[in-house]
Parts: structure tokens; sequence; C-alpha cells
């Protein structure tokens, strides 16, 4: 996808991400996610905050976190995530179309953002919203080519990755087959999509042996 592909996919994925938002009972704002410690108006907020992040608030952020990037993350989400539900569905609404994002990001990281934490948000409320599988084929490339946060490769080395909705693969070893979403979410170690592989490989991933990766810390499975 090319940057101005990337950027309508992004604006789209944030206008039906606020339209499942404002469908939500005050219960369901409050529900858990699939982010450890992360309710659905923390990842909410965390989401539409990609375009509101300047330097300043940057180093603010870090600093409150005292350098650990996971837990400035999870503490500026849970500090945006307080404010009223309707502001953060204005919030999408006033910034879905935006394309700034913070500095030392690309242009895919609010991609990320917006594909996998959706999934994050609806799957544990039984909702259910596809990804389009090339906006999550753009995302899981810039995924598997950067090891921070998501260390895939570590993860998932000594297996091949195969969508079988587009043409995408990576990795040696037994095979992994499936859905280009449920490939994302596993590239971010989301485990909700696994009954939806397939193939020799997803015996290694059920058992764990593919983890390289220590476990995350406190808020780490929150942000991509």
């Amino acid at each position: 996808m090319d940057r101005d592909a990337v950027w309508n996919a992004i604006q789209q994925e944030r206008a039906a991400l606020a339209d499942l938002l404002e469908t939500l009972t005050p219960e369901e704002w409050e529900h858990p996610t699939l982010c450890p410690g992360w309710a659905v108006r923390d990842v909410a907020a965390h989401v539409i905050s990609s375009p509101q992040v300047g330097v300043a608030d940057l180093i603010v952020i870090l600093w409150r976190g005292r350098g650990n990037f996971d837990r400035s993350m999870y503490l500026d989400a849970r500090s945006r995530g307080r404010q009223p539900v309707e502001a953060i569905v204005a919030d999408y609404r006033r910034l879905e179309g935006s394309r700034r994002h913070p500095v030392t990001t690309s242009i895919r990281e609010p991609l990320v953002d917006v594909l996998v934490h959706t999934q994050d948000i609806a799957l544990p409320l039984g909702r259910r919203h596809p990804m389009p599988p090339e906006a999550a084929r753009t995302a899981a490339e810039r995924v598997w080519s950067t090891s921070f946060p998501f260390r895939a490769r570590r993860r998932l080395r000594g297996l091949s990755l195969v969508a079988t909705d587009v043409d995408w693969r990576v990795g040696r070893g037994p095979e992994v087959r499936g859905p280009m979403e449920a490939l994302l979410l596993l590239l971010t170690g989301r485990t909700a999509a696994l009954g939806r592989l397939e193939g020799p490989g997803t015996s290694r991933l059920a058992s764990g042996a593919p983890q390289g990766a220590p476990p995350p810390a406190p808020g780490r499975a929150g942000h991509p």
C-alpha cells in the first residue's frame, strides 16, 4: 500500500471503531480487553491519542513512566481513558482523518494500532469487525520487519507464516496458515485467533515452543 492508501485505511478503521464505540453500554466501556489490565475505554483512548501526541507530550509521558516504555503507554492510556466516553468518541470524529503521528514512528504504526486494538476491544465483547486483508498485510510487514515492541521474528522463529487470503509468507519451518487478520494478531502477541490457524506449526504455538521472548511486562500487551 502506498502512503495515501495507508492513511485512507487508518481513517476508515478509526471511523469504524468510532461506530462500534457509539453502540457500547456503560458496562461495556469498562469491560476488560485482550490487553491485560486495560479496559475498553483505555484502549479506545489510546488508539486516538496517536495524532494528539507531540514531542513535548511524549517526553512527559516517558517521564511519568520513568523511562519504561510499556509502563509509560499504560499510564497514559489509563489517564486518557478517564475522560467521559462522549469525549473519546468525539476525538475519533474530529481526528479520524488526521495524518499526524508521534515522532520516531512511521505511518504504519497508527495502522497497526487501530487494526489490532479494534480486535482487542471487539473480540472480548463478542463483536465482529473483519480487518481489511491488504491493510492487515501492510501492518504485518511492519511488525515482522521491526524488533520493537513485539519481537515477532524472535518469538516465532522456526515457523513459516502463510496467509490464505492475500499473498504473504515469512519465516522458515513448519507452516502456520490462516487469514491475514489472525496472523497479525499472532504477530502482535495475541492468542485469541489461534483457533483460526492451521498447519503443522500450530502444535508448536499451542505448546509455546516458538515463544522465545520473556513474558510481557504489565501493560505491554496493550501497546503495539
